[in-house]
């Protein structure tokens, strides 16, 4: 499967959401190879995962590992989350300058671990 044909299976509100994230993570990972882990888009830089995301009916996942969210914590504490996990809902525009933050700090955390 890919992306493409992932983003293909939902619904066309869902999909402009998804293409948004994805846009967003690859913007601001240039480098990151983009696979599937997990049954949903998973991006990886330097060869360690940096991020992933899945559609649902209402809202976006946003997986970002722990410390991605441990270091953006207060700006995810409006939105649903777990420990590596926020949740989107799908009727409100996506934070995507947040998620660029995030994906960022993510790529300098795997550089940083490849030194």
């Amino acid at each position: 499967m890919t992306v493409d044909s992932y983003i293909s299976t939902f619904p066309e509100n869902i999909q402009i959401l998804l293409k948004q994230i994805r846009m967003a993570i690859v913007e601001n990972a240039p480098g990151a190879t983009e696979d599937f882990a997990y049954g949903m888009p998973a991006y990886r830089y330097n060869a360690k995962p940096l991020v992933y995301f899945a559609g649902f009916k209402n809202h976006i996942g946003f997986y970002a590992t722990p410390t991605g969210h441990a270091e953006f914590a207060k700006e995810l504490s409006k939105y649903k989350h777990g420990k590596g996990s926020v949740q989107f809902p799908v009727d409100k525009p996506l934070p995507l300058e947040l998620i660029g933050k995030i994906v960022k700090f993510r790529v300098e955390e795997n550089f940083q671990r490849n030194l």
